[in-house]
């Protein structure tokens, strides 16, 4: 009875040690000194305290973050009254929309970035195409195909339902006159809309901007506060920097393991996927097609020039920072050509809950990913790729990739706000 009973186990070991997609080992837990390095900053608990942002004086201010929530979530921010921030970054899920494209009033050209931890980041949008939080939310309210509204009517909305919460903050709203068109905007590809901007005095144009950029910092101080929670991944990081070897091996299967080894090491997912929030907050050509029957995405080529001439930069005169504050914007790497293509890196966190995938939802799975990533990287080193340098996994096998995966679907956790 003994012995038949040793027989079974040492069969069962042998059967699961066999099975392909398993990778046990006695020692998967143990980290080298490198790997824990690696290890400790990707853990969430070595993200720094948010930093202040120059730009926006309010970054931090409670009364401004609320009044932020609110103005996330209102429709009248729209021209059809049905269309608000919450529409395309939807708490419920991640703060994204999980679509193919963002879609306000109309469709756009790319999918909606999710918003958790977007306050360490220098750049915001797929092409780094503003450099501040409040810069980022006011780009879509004028914009036709998502909140179509103009900066006129945000103002007067101010004005009408939120004048006591705003000067609270800001200190006293400027009057508006009555006969002032609610459609005025700087629309230099509209005509008739620039028209009823010009007619506008130039003390009241700057009074109806100020009001406007107000909005976008009080949203930003919304937004900053948008955080994630520790993932099994952050916990089983504590685990192995404590040398608690026990609770790690209960928080991580030895699949999750391995494949958290492959992401450091041998598929280098780490160049630009590092940090506590997964991401280098720079920009990559990694040759992803465009959607079909689209023109492919010049990003970074172009947000350079875009972010540099920006009205809301943080050089403009409705930025509270100092010159020597805008470092970033100051000593861009100004090479359009360099950045031809490129887009950023999104944060990995709460990737698996994000489909579909890239910057105009071109893959459905996160298989789909990684095997564009091996295929375009085997071709690149055998010479049949040219023009893409950004990609380094060409070694991976399929196993590899559902193992990476599944340490991938360790980063999953509840979002939190404050």
């Amino acid at each position: 009875m003994m012995f038949a009973k040793a027989l079974a186990i040492v069969l069962l070991i042998c059967l699961i040690t066999a099975s392909p997609g398993l990778a046990v080992h006695p020692d998967v837990h143990v980290w080298g000194p490198e790997e824990k390095e690696h290890m400790r900053s990707l853990w969430l608990g070595s993200l720094p305290a948010l930093p202040d942002d120059p730009s926006n004086a309010y970054d931090a201010d409670p009364q401004a973050a609320a009044l932020g929530k609110k103005l996330f979530f209102d429709k009248r921010l729209s021209a059809n009254g049905m269309v608000s921030c919450a529409t395309c970054h939807i708490p419920d899920q991640t703060f994204t929309d999980n679509l193919p494209i963002a879609h306000g009033i109309d469709d756009t050209t790319r999918r909606s970035m999710p918003l958790a931890g977007t306050a360490c980041s220098p750049w915001l949008f797929w092409d780094g195409r503003a450099d501040s939080l409040w810069a980022q939310a006011l780009t879509p309210i004028e914009r036709p195909e998502e909140h179509g509204i103009s900066r006129t009517k945000c103002a007067l909305i101010i004005q009408a339902h939120y004048r006591q919460e705003y000067e609270k903050i800001f200190g006293p709203m400027p009057p508006l006159k009555a006969d002032i068109s609610e459609l005025a905007r700087p629309a230099p590809d509209n005509p008739a809309i620039q028209a009823l901007w010009d007619k506008i005095p130039a003390a009241d144009r700057q009074a109806i901007s100020r009001l406007f950029v107000n909005l976008g910092k009080a949203i930003a101080a919304f937004v900053r506060t948008i955080t994630f929670s520790p993932t099994p991944f952050d916990n089983y990081a504590a685990a192995v920097l404590k040398g608690d070897l026990k609770t790690a091996a209960q928080l991580f299967t030895a699949d999750q393991a391995v494949g958290l080894r492959l992401f450091i090491n041998k598929a280098q997912c780490i160049n630009c996927h590092n940090g506590p929030l997964f991401t280098n907050n720079d920009f990559h050509n990694v040759g992803v097609p465009p959607r079909p029957g689209k023109e492919p995405d010049n990003g970074r080529g172009s947000g350079i020039g875009l972010v540099l001439t920006s009205e809301f930069n943080c050089l403009s005169i409705y930025s509270d920072a100092e010159p020597s504050d805008c470092a970033e914007l100051r000593f861009i790497d100004n090479d359009p050509q360099k950045y031809a293509g490129a887009l950023k890196t999104p944060s990995l966190r709460n990737v698996a809950l994000r489909p579909p995938y890239m910057h105009a939802g071109q893959f459905e799975t996160l298989q789909d990913v990684l095997h564009f990533y091996q295929q375009e990287a085997q071709k690149r080193e055998q010479g049949q790729q040219k023009g893409v340098t950004d990609i380094v996994h060409g070694e991976l096998t399929d196993e590899d990739i559902d193992l990476i995966i599944m340490f991938l679907q360790t980063l999953n956790s509840p979002l939190l706000t404050y």
